[in-house]
């Protein structure tokens, strides 16, 4: 008999897409088989000890996820977490804003449980899908003894929210967690560790319910958006986002968050209006090393996507 639950939560993605030739892998529509259908169609799923639940919470394209989306993913999520008999939450996701999905699910929630992100980059009818391996290695992750916090699956590695990158743009193995390396790899129904899992804190539950509540609403979130330097840099672009209402501004700073000085002395002058700036590197591996006297605070090692994601929960809290 079945005790335990593991909960799979749709959102669509290349995992739950189409193509119309099974020899043109590009050339699919993502988000168009439904999580029901999805796991019907691999019955090892159903081998284990646990008893599945599926749940539909959203079918986009994932280049495509909203504000809107994300509330709602997190209360879901929460709601099943908070149930005594669910083990774990598997959601399938595209692989485009995986990483940023898994970073606010993360900060928002902390969950004590696993919460697994899991994804494809060929589409549910290429002659050798990659998504059924991808959601059997998800589920393990999330039955095994021990393991909490938002991780994703791909390929065989489990990365870590904080730190998982699409660093790919076709190849199967598409997730770099950079310097820190993965969590561990999964295969063959086991897990091999080389790092602890995310941390928690006390009191998550109760902490998750009040984030949550205080996500307000898909359109009322602040305005944070991300400017570059590079060559050749000016203030223009952030001279027309401050004009046009923006609260934050993250900053893919070159190497070690150096800026070209046109665009740091707009970014200065930004801060100085009242807008929140964040420096990150655009450089794929290492962080952002802080110095003495920086007049432009760090990302504290996140990527400028996922420093975006923690600038708006930090205005909306």
């Amino acid at each position: 008999m079945k005790h335990e639950k593991i909960v799979i939560l749709g959102t669509g993605g290349t995992i739950a897409g189409t193509a119309a030739s099974a020899s043109d892998p590009m050339g699919y529509v993502a988000a168009q088989v439904g999580i029901a259908q999805l796991v019907a169609a691999i019955p090892a799923l159903a081998e284990g000890s646990c008893e599945l639940v599926t749940e539909q919470v959203a079918q986009i394209d994932s280049k495509d996820m909203s504000f809107a989306v994300w509330a709602q993913l997190a209360g879901r999520v929460n709601h099943f977490l908070v149930q005594p008999d669910v083990q774990g939450i598997v959601i399938t996701h595209g692989t485009d804003t995986l990483e940023e999905t898994a970073y606010f699910l993360q900060a928002l929630l902390n969950p004590a449980k696993p919460v697994v992100l899991t994804c494809a980059m060929r589409p549910a009818t290429a002659p050798a899908p990659d998504g059924p391996q991808n959601m059997l290695d998800a589920v393990t992750v999330a039955r095994h003894a021990g393991a909490q916090g938002v991780v994703a699956v791909c390929a065989g590695a489990i990365h870590s929210a904080l730190d998982v990158q699409k660093v790919h743009t076709h190849r199967l193995d598409a997730f770099s967690s950079g310097d820190a390396g993965p969590l561990g790899y999964v295969g063959a129904g086991r897990l091999r560790m080389m790092r602890n899992w995310p941390a928690v804190a006390a009191h998550h539950a109760q902490s998750a319910i009040k984030n949550i509540a205080d996500l307000k609403g898909g359109d009322s979130w602040p305005r944070v958006d991300i400017v570059m330097s590079y060559a050749g840099a000016s203030a223009a672009m952030v001279n027309a986002l401050v004009t046009d209402g923006v609260e934050g501004l993250v900053v893919a700073a070159t190497g070690n968050g150096t800026l070209h000085h046109a665009l740091e002395a707009a970014l200065l002058q930004a801060q100085a209006a009242g807008v929140k700036v964040v420096r990150a590197t655009r450089c794929l591996q290492g962080r952002v090393v802080p110095k003495p006297g920086d007049t432009l605070p760090d990302a504290n090692g996140l990527s400028p996507v996922k420093a975006r994601v923690a600038l708006m929960l930090r205005l909306l809290g």
